[in-house]
């Protein structure tokens, strides 16, 4: 019993006070050897790497850059990643890329620089006389997505490199600095973000939602198929302003904050306006009419559009932008009908020859079908689309307007039988189109009002508009409009003003149907949606 009461006495306590386990000594002694080897490991690296801090030749050659606050000016010009070719084989340039990825294997380091739409493979490999092991393992943990400058000689690849653009060349690294350190942590991967919708080989592997994407805009926006979307969305803009500005449109800038709601209707915005209320403008309608009426023309804007619709669709913005056009026409509304068609056959042909690079880009992660369009643009009229929806066994009646799965189908019946992508439909009838829509002289019942549709979805809308304020108000009356509210609108027509029609379009549309993408968040860089206000 003494023996047994000894042993007892030696055993430590644990913080509860009571005596430790056999299981729990081993855990006590293991940690402890666990930590004395720790001491002695770190002990030895500390040596080697002092031991190597002494033969560290490179380390001019790398490092983390001081913040750049323009100190100083250096001579020297940094080489696009679209630049590096066979050309420049055998030569030294600077480039300053993204680190898109690293991948470090022994005494090497595979890098890939990206560049907007463009990137580039770069190798970082001990040598005797410019890389040290210190070097390579520097270049191997910056951090993903860190800009960085590198020096380095470009050369020729006997394998293409397929994972990138530039696939007939490398970087052999020379020297490399980071300009601007990224968090290691990312809130999402780009090879993610990237990743092609349909790949089968890939179907396991992650993909980004939208929401996601959305909410972390910056990064979403730095893949390589972002950076191609939105370089479109400025090309259809300026196709856009040149093509009306060579047909004598001259561009005009409308005002967002208005005192009445210019389409009418529940769906504005109410904002305050010091003591009062005002609306954001849900289309420049009055002030591109005015624009006629004081004698301009020929009209174009390009601006904000705000709809407080609460659709949560994937074709629907609470802002968008508006690509606006008016213009005075001499004797009949098909004159405002060819200068739109062809403006849309410039944009097309536009899109076509200046960026194809970007539209491979796209093409890479969302593949569609090429768009298909008619020099001139094919015309039908409202009739014809309802008897074509009716041989396919649609149920529609004379006047009634077509539904999205209505000019879905339409879509799909005009492109079998013309194969084009982009038509326009005249004539639609009076009952669906806005008051200040002009009736048609011969049938009442229809109006000198169209719509353009791109692969079966409406991106223009328009008509010939009512100029004569007699005829407008009473038009106005039969639609239970309240004339006080509307008042100015239709004094602008009081003192003279030229017949004119025109259209309205929705920018963000014309470039997801163009590139056939499935979501007009994917053409907006910045959405506003009934969910989403940020960021």
């Amino acid at each position: 019993n003494m023996e047994k009461e000894n042993t007892q006495a030696e055993v430590p306590l644990g913080p509860d006070g009571k005596p430790l386990s056999k299981k729990a000594l081993k855990k006590q002694q293991k940690d402890a050897e666990k930590a004395a080897k720790k001491a002695q490991r770190q002990a030895q690296q500390a040596a080697e790497a002092e031991a190597q801090e002494t033969e560290d030749f490179s380390k001019d050659c790398y490092g983390n850059m001081a913040m750049l606050q323009s100190t100083e000016k250096p001579d020297r010009r940094l080489v696009r990643v679209e630049e590096l070719t066979p050309a420049l084989a055998g030569e030294t340039v600077w480039v300053r890329a993204r680190m898109h990825t690293s991948r470090a294997k022994g005494k090497q380091c595979f890098l890939v620089l990206r560049q907007q739409q463009f990137n580039v493979q770069a190798l970082v490999f001990v040598n005797d006389k410019t890389v040290s092991k210190q070097m390579v393992k520097f270049a191997a943990n910056i951090t993903k997505e860190s800009i960085i400058d590198v020096e380095g000689v470009v050369q020729k690849v006997a394998q293409p490199v397929e994972s990138c653009t530039q696939r007939d060349v490398e970087l052999h690294v020379e020297r490399v600095f980071v300009v601007s350190a990224s968090a290691p942590q990312l809130p999402l991967q780009l090879d993610d973000a990237a990743r092609p919708e349909h790949d089968e080989e890939d179907a396991s592997r992650p993909r980004v939602n939208q929401d996601t994407r959305l909410d972390n805009r910056i990064i979403d926006l730095r893949t390589t198929t972002n950076q191609a979307v939105y370089r479109v969305v400025a090309g259809v803009c300026d196709l856009f302003r040149q093509t009306l500005t060579a047909k004598n449109f001259v561009e005009i800038h409308t005002p967002k904050i208005i005192s009445a709601a210019s389409e009418g209707g529940a769906n504005v915005f109410t904002v305050s306006y010091f003591k009062n209320n005002a609306y954001l403008a849900q289309s420049p309608q009055l002030y591109k009419q005015m624009a006629i009426a004081a004698d301009f023309e020929r009209v174009f804007t390009v601006g904000a559009v705000f709809r407080a619709e609460d659709s949560n669709t994937h074709r629907h913005l609470t802002e968008f932008v508006g690509l606006d056009l008016e213009m005075a026409f001499n004797y009949h509304y098909h004159e405002v009908l060819d200068v739109i068609g062809d403006m849309f056959v410039q944009i097309f042909k536009g899109l076509r020859d200046r960026y194809k690079t970007e539209i491979n880009t796209i093409q890479k992660q969302f593949p569609s079908e090429p768009f298909r369009f008619l020099e001139p643009s094919l015309r039908l009229e409202f009739p014809e689309a309802v008897a074509m929806l009716r041989e396919a066994g649609v149920q529609i009646g004379d006047e009634d307007d077509l539904s999205t799965p209505d000019e879905k189908l339409l879509g799909k019946l005009v492109k079998a039988k013309y194969d084009t992508d982009f038509f326009i439909l005249d004539k639609f009838p009076l009952a669906v189109r806005p008051f200040y829509t002009m009736p048609d002289p011969q049938n009442p019942k229809y109006a000198n009002s169209y719509d353009m549709y791109m692969r079966g979805e409406e991106i223009l809308s328009g008509a010939q508009r009512i100029h004569d304020p007699e005829f407008l108000t009473e038009r106005a009356k039969a639609h239970e409009i309240d004339i006080e509210k509307i008042k100015s609108y239709i004094d602008s027509f009081r003192y003279g003003c030229p017949p004119h029609g025109g259209g309205g379009i929705g920018m963000e549309r014309v470039v997801m149907l163009y590139l056939g993408l499935n979501n007009i968040r994917k053409t907006s860089m910045f959405p506003r949606d009934p969910k989403r206000l940020t960021p």
